[in-house]
């Protein structure tokens, strides 16, 4: 997290849990973030990673510029390593600097 700070990222979970499981799922982890809940799915679903016959979300990490434009995806197994995510949070930062 101190990484992502430094790079004035905002980092957001989400999960298609309830609001009460995340909670209990932060704690219990210690996350620092915001884990926002898509109990819908409808984030999951407009993003493209909603596994809908079993009703669960991939596993997906999107780095998304101020702009709104995504500038970067990993994937299930690679969306647990933040390495690749935080250095395209380090070439936006670098970039807005330059500006």
């Amino acid at each position: 997290m101190p990484k992502f700070e430094r790079t004035d990222t905002q980092v957001l979970g989400v999960s298609v849990d309830s609001v009460p499981a995340n909670h209990a799922f932060a704690k219990q982890i210690g996350v620092t973030f915001p884990l926002l809940s898509d109990f819908f799915r409808k984030v999951s679903e407009e993003y493209g990673v909603l596994n809908a016959q079993h009703g669960f979300a991939n596993r997906t990490t999107f780095v998304i510029n101020k702009d709104g434009f995504i500038q970067h995806i990993d994937r299930n197994s690679e969306a647990l390593d933040p390495t690749s995510a935080m250095e395209s949070c380090s070439l936006l930062a670098h970039k807005s600097q330059k500006k």
